[in-house]
């Protein structure tokens, strides 16, 4: 099964070790072979103790019952309980533990036991020890149909966009309920920005994959060129990290965030509320139909929000239409690469993508060329320009998973589901750094600045008029 997901890591950015320890705040380097590697090691311990047990071993007995101990909250806190062992009898279920609703010594409950003994029955397809290699093969196949099923549930997208019902603000409901987002992520739901210097320097804390984000919007709005602006709107701002910022970094500036989730709005107002930020306001609203006048924003911010856009033209056109003349606009969002007729997709890129898509409620990606010729489209945007972010954003995919495995914490208190769709998603976070490393996928930053008539007439007039062609598109 894990073999599914390992394969060499072309240029073993995060070297060769596993040294997990959760004493310290610092990000290992390590191959994701590694780190699947490790999880295969654990899982395949727990298989191998399950299965001993079952067939009588007494050595298999220790390392189940070691690795499954259920300790006592009472005096006797380093005192396995104690499991009871009964013959084999062909066709009946095997060492079951006892039921008599707790373990008067140690405390256990029914629901402990109960849950031992549901792992416990999985010996009934065991066979009896002795019964020698062929006994086994029954086994070994039952393990590997159960990790090809497993596999084939973890390959199929869970999530796919809905755009009969807008499920994409249902997820981040759900997101911002569970905490879990917040909890790893901090206020920022989007990558961060990794200088030079600090990928050269690897071994990555926790807090810096906080910093890292905050780092990203500084170098975003340098990216966007805008000066001193007074009027920002942030398209799908999520719990309003960004948004907060701007309003803090310009105080008589009024910042407006807009996404499609009712509780990212009432995290943020809350958040805001709480530091006393009082020029930031939250709303619900559809990127694609804004209920704002045209020519109301000098700076209009879109991190990370295209990706989930069912019309791609129609968002860039929206964001267009609120931004005042001179104004600056600015995109932040996962393109796929250009595909041309000398580099087409191939049947596994595709798959690849389409896996990309439908995990995450996304309806398509686009190339960071075609944002420009959608900017271009509009006639009323000039400077447009491109940049490929994927060197200084690509170490965040498995830095976020590397956090949530040196602070649990924050899962296992969750509940089974949730646990399952942050399986789910840290596979989906390997997958998406795989397609950036190899140029499947890239990391598009757009800007624009928006014509303003007056100034475009006067031009024309001192034949001051200029024509630039990009990728086919005409532009002044």
């Amino acid at each position: 099964f894990f073999s599914g997901f390992a394969v060499p890591d072309m240029d073993n950015q995060y070297g060769s070790t596993c040294n997990i320890d959760l004493g310290v705040d610092a990000m290992p380097r390590q191959s994701s072979a590694s780190m699947l590697l490790s999880l295969a090691t654990v899982a395949t311990l727990a298989c191998v103790g399950v299965i001993a047990y079952s067939a009588g071993s007494s050595n298999g007995q220790q390392l189940y019952a070691s690795a499954t101990a259920i300790r006592a909250p009472t005096s006797s806190l380093t005192r396995p309980i104690a499991l009871t062992q009964a013959p084999r009898v062909p066709g009946q279920a095997p060492h079951q533990l006892p039921m008599s609703g707790s373990n008067p010594t140690d405390g256990t409950s029914t629901t402990q036991l109960n849950a031992l003994n549901t792992v416990l029955s999985l010996a009934s397809v065991m066979p009896a020890a002795g019964s020698g290699f062929v006994g086994w093969l029954p086994i070994a196949g039952v393990l590997a149909a159960l990790g090809l099923i497993f596999k084939k549930i973890l390959d199929t997208p869970s999530r796919t966009y809905n755009p009969n019902d807008v499920n994409v603000g249902k997820e981040y409901d759900a997101w911002t309920e569970d905490g879990v987002l917040e909890y790893y992520w901090g206020e920022h739901i989007h990558l961060g920005y990794y200088s030079k210097e600090l990928r050269k320097r690897g071994n990555y804390t926790n807090w810096e994959f906080i910093k890292c984000k905050m780092d990203f919007v500084d170098k975003m709005f340098e990216f966007s060129g805008a000066k001193g602006p007074t009027n920002i709107l942030d398209v799908g701002c999520g719990i309003g990290g960004t948004s907060r910022m701007l309003a803090e970094r310009f105080p008589n500036a009024k910042v407006t965030g807009i996404t499609l989730s009712p509780k990212q709005v009432e995290r943020g107002t809350e958040l805001a509320k709480e530091r006393g930020i009082k020029n930031v306001e939250f709303k619900v609203m559809d990127a694609l139909n804004m209920q704002f006048e045209d020519n109301q924003y000098d700076l209009v911010w879109g991190c990370e929000s295209g990706e989930h856009m069912p019309d791609k033209k129609k968002y860039v056109e929206e964001m267009t239409r609120v931004l005042k003349p001179g104004g600056s606009l600015v995109i932040a969002t996962w393109c796929q690469r250009e595909q041309t007729p000398t580099n087409p997709f191939t049947k596994k890129d595709k798959e690849r993508l389409q896996f990309l898509y439908d995990e995450w409620a996304h309806p398509y990606f686009v190339s960071k060329e075609e944002y420009v010729r959608m900017c271009n489209s509009t006639g009323l945007l000039k400077k447009v320009e491109c940049a490929d972010w994927n060197e200084q954003t690509i170490d965040s995919w498995r830095h976020s998973i590397w956090v949530g495995l040196r602070d649990p914490k924050g899962l296992l208190c969750k509940g089974p589901f949730v646990l399952y769709k942050c399986l789910r998603d840290a596979i989906t976070l390997e997958r998406m750094h795989r397609a950036f490393d190899c140029g499947l996928m890239e990391y598009g930053m757009i800007r624009a600045t928006k014509k303003s008539p007056r100034m475009e007439g006067a031009n024309r007039i001192l034949g001051l008029e200029s024509e630039t062609e990009i990728n086919g598109v005409k532009w002044a």
